[in-house]
């Protein structure tokens, strides 16, 4: 009896262990080891809300800074690599309102780019003309304008972009 449980206990580990490997788990690195810099070009706006493209542009070579091994280049000539992009739609829409009035109680923006990534030394594009968006919520009750929103927003499209750059295993 005692060897019949050793034997399901140790096949249940086994599983258990294989099942991780299989899982999707994997020691390759994130990011691409063949390129070093990216240059960042200023996105475009397309919209009629301006500024925002600084804020986005500006996040976007913070994260590439932070979270990835590549070297941001203010020379494109020296760039492996160069990150364009602009954004076509920046939005608002109420979530919750105020049944007695029909006010806004809380509200929503939302920033869509476009962008591509394009490898410089081979003229190959890694990205080509990816659709991504993000969304933050605010309220005026909370003194939170459309302008902080749409900053907020803008900062998690950044996290959005920098994420799509990982390698795909």
């Amino acid at each position: 009896m005692t060897r019949i449980c050793l034997t399901v206990f140790l096949c249940g580990c086994t599983a258990v262990l294989f099942a991780g490997c299989l899982g999707g788990y994997s020691s390759q690195p994130l990011y691409s080891q063949d390129i070093k810099s990216i240059y960042v070009e200023m996105f475009d706006n397309t919209t009629f809300r301006r500024d925002l493209e600084y804020d986005l542009t500006d996040a976007i070579a913070k994260r590439i800074d932070a979270e990835t091994p590549y070297r941001i280049i203010s020379d494109r000539s020296r760039a492996d690599t160069v990150l364009s992009g602009k954004i076509i739609s920046i939005n608002n829409s109420t979530l919750t309102v105020e049944r007695s009035v029909g006010r806004a109680l809380e509200s929503q923006a939302e920033v869509v780019a476009q962008f591509s990534w394009k490898n410089l030394q081979t003229g190959q594009y890694l990205i080509e003309n990816k659709t991504i968006s993000a969304t933050a919520a605010y309220s005026e009750f909370q003194q939170q304008s459309f302008d902080y929103a749409s900053k907020n927003a803008a900062n998690k499209l950044a996290e959005r972009i920098v994420e799509q750059m990982q390698t795909g295993w």
